[in-house]
């Protein structure tokens, strides 16, 4: 299973036909609690199935949507090695899943659309970051939200200095110490290096080399520059890191001192409090914005008036909220809109249909609790005109 990106999704909703399924469940690292996995995999395919058949899909179809979803429930080493959540997308041609840092609810929906909200705190700029602890020892690549991260695999990246130059760097004595603020370095601190002997140089190369093959590995991974990454690591390999990487998100301060003597969870803590500012501006912004707008008519929190302007392209941010849903169905001719008090044969989630298309038009989506939206409507949207 891959690292879902922004781009990744979008082609995935992009490329999607008509039926298409939707699972979300919550999921367990490690314990007896791995074995619920699979009762709730089965449970919801039940669901995916019923609402198929009630759409007049043709048994084969609906088989080779939810052949490779059956699969999944024998799979004893799959349910074993799991996040805290999973995100399945199949459909007669295609089938996707993910692991997700954060917990889902359980949801099994069929459309004509994958269905996204599940997965807006991964995507917006109020969910996902990365860490990068960094050391001569090792290279470790973080995944991580408010409250959970994870290692992912940085593949064929060097995983520590000697690996990268093919000798062992314990044994050199090779000392370092950070200068002061150079002239037009925009108050980034200049790394100054003292070694024995005429090596230096070329140490100072080797370390380089082993610092831009970790900023490949990392940029593999790193596709989205709405994402920022915080480095940990001592001084003089910070500076050195962020001089030569060429990650669009490289967030601005780092986590200093040596990451090898930190958890996990202590480097997220930390790292949470360097990107919490930057996740909450523009959402702030945007929220105090609302109100200004709406008396312009260029904000609304009417659903069907919201719904309606993204699908035509005219939302450039939207406020939903998590696990709400609101079905009903959107006639494309008439342009009237059907509430329905549950999900039905030809309806959907009119909230995931708004985040689905502000989403595909470029304009961007908070999923936010109940409470924090903007205006007093089941949604809010801000109107590029």
């Amino acid at each position: 299973m891959s690292l879902l990106s922004r781009d990744e999704l979008r082609s995935i909703v992009q490329e999607a036909q008509p039926p298409s399924v939707s699972i979300y469940l919550p999921t367990h690292r490690a314990g007896a609690e791995t074995q619920q996995g699979p009762i709730r995999l089965k449970n919801l395919l039940r669901q995916a199935e019923s609402r198929l058949v009630a759409r007049g899909t043709p048994a084969e179809s609906i088989e080779r949507a939810l052949g490779p979803v059956r699969a999944l429930l024998k799979n004893t080493p799959f349910w074993q090695h799991q996040d805290h959540g999973l995100a399945i997308f199949a459909g007669a041609d295609s089938f996707h899943l993910y692991r997700l840092p954060l917990a889902v609810e359980e949801l099994a929906v069929v459309g004509d659309r994958i269905h996204l909200t599940p997965l807006l705190p991964l995507l917006t700029r109020n969910g996902r970051f990365f860490v990068l602890a960094l050391s001569q020892k090792q290279a470790r690549l973080y995944e991580a939200t408010r409250n959970e991260i994870r290692e992912l695999d940085l593949g064929d990246t060097p995983e520590s200095l000697a690996e990268a130059v093919g000798h062992d760097w314990e044994q050199k004595s090779l000392q370092y110490r950070t200068g002061q603020t150079s002239p037009g370095s925009g108050g980034r601190r200049r790394a100054i290096y003292h070694g024995h002997g005429s090596g230096e140089e070329a140490d100072k190369n080797e370390i380089a080399r082993f610092l831009q093959q970790v900023d490949v590995g990392v940029r593999k991974l790193l596709k989205d520059p709405q994402e920022p990454l915080v480095v940990a690591s001592v001084d003089y390999l910070l500076d050195m890191y962020r001089d030569l990487s060429k990650v669009p998100g490289l967030a601005d301060e780092g986590i200093l001192g040596n990451p090898d003597h930190s958890s996990p969870e202590e480097l997220r803590a930390k790292a949470w409090q360097i990107v919490k500012p930057l996740f909450l501006a523009s959402q702030s912004e945007s929220a105090e914005r609302f109100a200004v707008l709406a008396t312009k008519g260029l904000a609304t929190d009417d659903l069907e008036a919201g719904v309606l302007a993204a699908v035509d392209g005219r939302v450039e941010t939207l406020f939903v909220p998590l696990e709400t849903h609101r079905w009903g169905r959107l006639d494309s001719t008439t342009r009237v809109i059907d509430i329905a008090p549950e999900p039905g044969d030809e309806s959907e989630d009119l909230l995931d249909r708004a985040a689905v298309e502000t989403f595909l038009h470029g304009g961007t989506v908070y999923a936010v609790d109940e409470g924090g939206l903007p205006g007093t409507g089941v949604l809010a949207a801000l109107l590029r005109y």
